[in-house]
């Protein structure tokens, strides 16, 4: 009877085992989730066509031009389509696409999303070659490429321009290198299109990427350039002038596609870029105006302050980014003032409060704090959203400046429902974020910052937590300049970016985006409060004369309006906008949730129209685990782990039986 017992136990653990790892066959009700590449297959494939990424970056003034070249080659012997994720910086306007097949080039035109889709599978159909690009976030795109015939070398050019605005007088570029795997609880069955990226493959841990990664950056200050530093790669810099500088990888650096590239410097004198610059289009001109905000306000100033830090604890966050967050939040909250008050949210598929409410920050509770972050090891979904409901239910202090400062890798994608509630709450709280790790969601930080009027953080290293949590404090610490107006004085001006200013730090430059038109003359002032004092400085206008040199002004002007208009002030899929976004991508020929580009070769180079379908992997950013792949199985066996524990199980069960038969034979049951 024991033995029966067993067998029956052994079948019970054995199938329950097998469809928590997916092996049970088709799962309607399952969620979206990235999943681990099965390496073999079809050998006369090429599995990962992407051979080569690199980057030429011009930065001029305040303004980076990007020129992004993807290379690839189809090594098998069948044709193919290939599909790949990748990311981009959330300030990038997309303005340009160019597809190379041998000496053949082909110039994208822009489109409605959904006419660009049909366009690209009837030239597939046909046979011809053709490429497609899509946003599916503001920081993340889709490159679809199709007809690769064997022996073929496709080049996709990518150009984007963007703003550099400096914190504390320090520049600072970021190329991202890798999409990192994101946590949704959508069924798979009902997500949108614009979802579906999420399930994408990833290699292990551990794994070099499968494409080179290379990018080289010119820089031009108009003034001495100097404290040029790259913490997250190898670099070398040549410096033609004092006012002018060439940062290149270095040559071990190849594989350096697994986190971003982050590239900081200064001008001589800790000087920025401000002032006015012009633009004279043929149809529209377009203004930038940049003004560094007053630094010098009494402490007595500056209100009572509470921080309620909401921290991921997620299984993505697992390992080396957890431990960052807790060298972090312990600078932080060590250095927080004793007149101060503080609680913590800890949150992965549930959320904890340290405290109903908030508490002063004394020592005991600096130490309770910081022994509830220490005992994190990082496990289970990421839930975002309950997290920020938690922490703003918290009660609050009257005359209380209450700041929600969140600390997470952005691994989700219902960044728009976030970003929603941040927005819904603007009128009582303010929101920071902190990035941790090598390649995080920067949509979803610059976003939480953006939409809650702070600033967004990211610390990619254990050695940068302490000098982080330093500048986050003296950030808060610097004085505000509150009631932010913009006056014209005998220049006209229309269709201004933001139209509403918020508070500004002193660390950080205001900058405002607009159309003008007839003369390039009057004035334009800013005013605003400065503690107890106003704030008031005039440009006269006919001092900027138009430059070519800054037609960039017109991709800029139209990024910052798609800003508000989609990426961060409406949900995702939402058609609200639509129309009106779609009109902007079409006349500036950017790249939209709602527009695309696409490029066809105009010959048929398939005729049997036969191809293989094939999704570049992705390789997990350094310093992720395993464990933020796989949805319930996170790091889950390798295919051959479930084979061979069918074959265990078989042996057991043939030798079970046996024995069963034996015991029959002999009466013993």
């Amino acid at each position: 009877m024991k033995v029966i017992l067993k067998l029956i136990l052994l079948f019970v653990v054995l199938f329950t085992f097998l469809p928590s790892a997916g092996l049970a066959g088709q799962d309607n009700d399952k969620t979206l989730s990235p999943y681990f590449v099965v390496k073999g297959g079809d050998t006369s494939v090429d599995r990962f066509p992407l051979k080569e990424t690199k980057a030429d970056v011009h930065i001029s003034g305040i303004i980076a031009d990007v020129m992004v070249t993807q290379r690839y080659v189809n090594e098998g012997s069948r044709p193919i389509n290939a599909r790949y994720v990748f990311p981009a910086s959330t300030r990038a306007a997309v303005y340009g696409m160019k597809m190379k097949i041998g000496d053949h080039i082909v110039t994208a035109r822009i489109q409605e999303r959904k006419a660009a889709q049909r366009t690209f599978e009837k030239a597939k159909e046909e046979g011809k070659s053709a490429s497609l690009l899509d946003q599916e976030r503001p920081n993340v795109f889709t490159m679809n490429v199709a007809n690769i015939m064997p022996g073929d070398k496709v080049e996709i050019e990518l150009r984007y321009t963007e703003l550099l605005i400096p914190t504390t007088g320090v520049y600072e570029f970021v190329y991202p290198t890798v999409v990192g795997p994101r946590y949704s609880d959508t069924p798979e069955s009902g997500a949108p299109e614009s979802d579906k990226w999420v399930k994408s493959p990833y290699l292990r841990e551990g794994n070099k990427p499968t494409s080179t990664f290379n990018i080289a950056v010119d820089i031009t200050g108009g003034v001495p350039v100097e404290d040029i530093a790259c913490s997250t790669h190898k670099i070398k810099t040549v410096w033609p002038d004092r006012s002018t500088a060439t940062v290149i990888l270095d040559e071990s650096e190849a594989d350096g596609g697994n986190r971003d590239f982050i590239l900081k410097y200064r001008l001589t004198g800790k000087k920025i870029h401000s002032g006015l610059m012009l633009y004279r289009g043929n149809d529209e001109n377009f203004f930038l105006l940049t003004v560094q905000p007053p630094r010098d306000v009494k402490t007595s100033d500056i209100p009572a302050r509470e921080y309620i830090f909401v921290v991921d604890v997620s299984g993505s966050m697992y390992g080396f980014p957890l431990d960052i967050s807790k060298n972090l939040l312990s600078n932080l909250i060590s250095g927080l003032r004793p007149t101060d008050r503080f609680n913590i949210v800890l949150f992965s598929g549930r959320s904890v409060t340290m405290s109903p409410e908030s508490v002063s920050a004394n020592q005991e509770n600096i130490d309770q704090a910081i022994r509830l972050i220490d005992g994190q090891h990082g496990s289970g979904g990421t839930e975002l959203c309950a997290a920020l409901q938690t922490a703003l239910s918290i009660p609050r202090r009257d005359n209380v400046s209450r700041s929600v400062i969140l600390v997470t890798d952005g691994y989700i994608s219902a960044e728009k429902e976030a970003l929603q509630l941040i927005r819904e709450n603007l009128n009582s709280t303010n929101f920071f974020s902190f990035g941790i790790g090598s390649s995080v969601n920067r949509y979803l930080i610059e976003g939480v910052a953006h939409a809650g009027q702070g600033e967004p953080f990211v610390v990619t290293k254990q050695e940068e937590a302490a000098a982080t949590a330093e500048k986050f404090r003296n950030y808060i610490a610097s004085p505000l300049l509150t009631g932010i107006a913009v006056s014209v004085e005998g220049f006209k001006v229309y269709d201004v970016e933001p139209e509403k200013i918020p508070d500004m730090f002193a660390q950080r430059p205001i900058a405002v985006i607009g159309k003008w038109s007839g003369s390039p003359e009057g004035k334009m002032t800013i005013t605003g409060q400065n503690g107890k004092n106003k704030f008031s400085q005039t440009f006269n206008v006919a001092d900027s004369a138009p430059s070519d040199k800054n037609s960039a002004l017109r991709q800029l002007w139209a990024r910052k309006k798609l800003t508000n208009l989609s990426d961060f002030n409406t949900q995702h899929g939402g058609t609200e906008n639509k129309e009106e976004i779609v009109n902007l991508g079409i006349k500036y020929n950017l790249l939209t949730a709602h527009t695309s580009f696409i490029a066809v070769y105009e010959v048929v180079r398939n005729p049997e129209t036969k191809s293989q379908n094939v999704t570049q992997p992705l390789p997990l950013p350094s310093g992720v685990s395993n464990f933020a792949v796989g949805g319930g199985m996170q790091n889950a066996p390798e295919p051959e782990f479930y084979l061979l524990l069918i074959m265990a199980t078989l042996i057991i069960m043939v030798a079970a039986l046996r024995k069963i038969g034996w015991l029959v034979k002999n009466s013993r049951i």
